[in-house]
């Protein structure tokens, strides 16, 4: 056919998509209400018609009853303004791509539109637009014209693609669409990639490559890890892969709330936010680090974050101080300390838990033998706390049978005493609440552990640590690393370093997961050391997972491998898959250029076709003309179009003191901390808070070798160039930072 008579085809389609969702969007609208009445009229007769407590049997089924017709109506109005919601968004543009396909064994030309969701008659099963991660559109990402499969649930198709065609749909026109025969055509990659960044991350449907499809239609590996280099799409990609699970796991029950994302920061949380909305995915749950530690400690320590731990290691280059502090982020995020914490659980199992006999009422109950043989009996591996929490109630079992279902009430009623004799029922005799006090406290003393504590100890017990680490390599400056634990140990706060630690502590001590998950995705995966891998290994169970990485962008300077097999060997899972992501997508190609430069030698990141200005190196001879000079580039790209404008600083004390001179000369925010939100317009922001998010102008401040110079400096500064799309210029006094070729 001729184009003409092409568009002609393809623009009734399009009305005829777009007809059949004005029709179903106006069927689920009139529905509402009456949905929403039921629902409404339900609640009303349960609130009426039935006890609001009761231990009746007959009253209790009552109420399930009225319970399951509620949660019946509340799912079904809630599907039904979801319905409400994906027609809408549909009608802006229905689908994207499409292809014809002939399956093996027939004549028949099937025409398979692609979109964000299935639209489909209910009342005829015809497909009008297929959604991007169902099974047949894996070919629409994966094959050329000619020969191609899919997996389907029940066997494997194949045939051979005709026809390859993609569309620009806008307020439901029908811009333009062309046919392309090798992959997802450069000229829609150009034009995405053109397009300025947002406050959010884009969904990347339209666009997604060959490699990125194979990783997030992986429904099979255990273990998933992906290294990519800076903008190649680890993210865009993992919350697709997220995507294409919950679609996929209709089959296997999985949904929203058996999923977290394990996130660097709280900024890079709200970054990525609207993308699984966008998917159609809600409710999938965030952490981050930070957020973990904390519900641990939970009070007990005033625990450093890790952008301030950043900071400190940033700001202390060179000094005594920041060499300690790098060895001991590295000792303790080690196997090898890993091994001594084993181990100090062992040998306070065995030396440091003090059992007496215990007396009650001039009767002995237990023997200090009996009881140590008992807790050291452990076949089945169960944890410390649970063992000694059994052997507490197998006391209080033994002074009365009822003492253990009391126990609770004792406590309470020795909270409110004030040390005068009450009765306590159902005990056969009258105690003292002094005496039943003393008693649970000395009983406690033994069956109750405090892991804090027990890590307070291994720093504070002369030659405990160096005890434990026999045969172990510890590094150079261990006295001091330990004498600083001890410092900030006893005045209540905890290093970042010693997050991990403690939590591992807790888990091993007291068991059980925090977190009941099916998949986890950990996002900056470089970042973290083999210690931090056990504690999410204990604190998820079996998780499956993805983790996603660049080595190039691990911003502490050490010499460790990441993403290896280390990390293999902690999950131990039966099938574990790695892809490498080469290709950046994110900045043009001059500046992709100009960032592998910074690296050096040994990089392999491929930059894609996509040219712009080259970026700028500018010399000033103060810092007040370099103040001046940013503010007068940061107008001009204002006034040129561009929406996001990034001054990237190396620190945050940098950023604050570079947004009190400029604030008053442009509109302008300042990101200094983990809960700040990115906006459009121009923002000061440091470089370690930057990672994983994209700007349209990248200014980088003070690129002089006095300030970027170490194996850590040109990290950040790589990590700095690479947040920029079309426009970079880097500013400098004296002599520019040897990594700028």
């Amino acid at each position: 056919m001729s184009y003409a008579e092409e568009l002609r085809e393809e623009t009734e389609y399009l009305d005829n998509t777009l007809a059949f969702l004005e029709k179903q969007l106006e069927n689920e609208i009139n529905s509402l209400p009456g949905a929403r009445q039921k629902l409404i009229n339900l609640r009303k007769d349960m609130w009426e018609n039935t006890v609001h407590y009761t231990n009746d049997f007959t009253r209790l089924t009552e109420i399930n009853q009225y319970l399951a017709e509620v949660n019946i109506q509340t799912a079904y109005y809630v599907n039904n303004r979801n319905k409400i919601e994906k027609y809408k968004k549909l009608l802006d543009s229905p689908y994207f791509g499409r292809f014809d396909f002939i399956e093996d064994g027939t004549f028949d030309r099937e025409k398979i539109y692609i979109g964000l969701d299935n639209v489909a008659d209910p009342k005829t099963n015809r497909f009008f637009v297929y959604d991007w991660r169902a099974p047949v559109s894996s070919i629409f990402y994966r094959f050329e014209l000619g020969r191609a499969y899919y997996k389907a649930p029940a066997a494997t198709i194949s045939g051979d693609v005709v026809l390859k065609r993609q569309y620009k749909i806008h307020n439901a026109n029908l811009k333009y669409f062309f046919d392309f025969s090798i992959r997802i055509n450069d000229e829609i990659l150009q034009e995405v990639l053109i397009r300025n960044s947002s406050a959010k991350m884009r969904n990347i449907v339209e666009t997604i490559q060959k490699e990125q499809d194979l990783i997030i239609r992986d429904n099979k590996s255990e273990l998933l890890i992906v290294q990519g280099v800076a903008g190649s799409g680890k993210t865009s990609v993992a919350l697709h892969r997220i995507a294409f699970l919950l679609y996929d796991g209709l089959k296997s029950k999985i949904n929203s709330s058996d999923i977290i994302i394990i996130s660097p920061n709280a900024i890079f949380s709200k970054y990525i936010s609207s993308v699984l909305p966008e998917l159609g995915e809600e409710n999938v749950r965030q952490a981050t680090c930070d957020e973990i530690f904390s519900k641990t400690v939970n009070g007990r320590l005033k625990t450093e974050t890790r952008s301030e731990q950043l900071e400190y290691l940033i700001s202390s280059q060179g000094t005594e101080e920041g060499d300690i502090k790098t060895q001991s982020i590295a000792f303790k995020g080690s196997e090898v300390f890993k091994e001594i914490l084993d181990r100090l659980i062992r040998h306070w199992e065995r030396h440091m838990i003090i059992f007496d006999d215990i007396y009650y009422d001039g009767t002995t109950i237990e023997t200090r033998q009996l009881l140590k043989n008992r807790f050291l009996n452990n076949k089945i591996g169960m944890p410390v706390a649970k063992r000694l929490k059994r052997m507490e109630n197998m006391v209080l079992e033994k002074i009365h049978p009822l003492q253990k279902k009391s126990l609770g009430k004792i406590e309470k009623i020795v909270q409110q005493s004030d040390g005068h004799d009450f009765e306590i029922k159902p005990f056969s005799r009258l105690l003292s609440i002094k005496r039943s006090k003393i008693f649970l406290e000395k009983l406690r003393k033994v069956t109750r552990v405090d892991y804090t504590n027990l890590y307070r100890e291994l720093f504070n017990k002369p030659g405990l640590l160096l005890k434990l680490a026999g045969g172990l390599e510890l590094p150079a400056e261990i006295e001091k690393i330990t004498a600083l634990t001890r410092k900030t140990l006893n005045s209540g706060k905890a290093a970042y370093e010693d997050c991990a630690p403690l939590l591992y502590l807790k888990l091993k001590v007291e068991g059980g997961d925090l977190y009941a998950v099916e998949q986890v995705v950990i996002d900056e995966a470089q970042d973290y050391y083999p210690l931090q891998y056990e504690v999410f290994k204990l604190l998820f169970g079996s998780a499956g997972y993805t983790l996603l990485g660049d080595i190039n962008q691990s911003i502490e300077n050490k010499e460790r491998p990441a993403l290896d097999v280390s990390v293999t060997g902690i999950f131990d899972k039966r099938k574990t898959v790695r892809f490498t992501l080469k290709k950046c997508y994110r900045s043009s190609f001059e500046i992709n250029n100009f960032a592998q430069k910074i690296l050096g030698e040994g990089n392999d990141s491929i930059s894609f076709e996509r040219h712009e200005a080259e970026p700028e190196v500018v010399f000033r001879e103060t810092q007040a003309e370099i103040e001046h000079a940013l503010t007068a580039k940061a107008s001009e790209y204002l006034k040129q179009g561009y929406g996001s404008i990034a001054v990237i600083t190396k620190t945050a004390r940098d950023a604050r003191d570079i947004y009190e001179k400029l604030k008053d000369s442009n509109r302008i925010k300042l990101v200094d901390a983990p809960e700040a939100e990115i906006e459009k317009g121009i923002l000061v922001i440091p470089a370690y808070l930057a990672k994983g998010l994209e700007f349209d102008v990248v200014l980088v401040h003070d690129a002089s070798s006095a300030n970027y110079s170490t194996g850590l400096d040109r990290k950040l500064l790589y990590i700095a160039c690479t947040r920029a799309l079309h426009r970079l210029a880097l500013f400098y006094t004296g002599t520019k930072s040897p990594f700028i070729i």
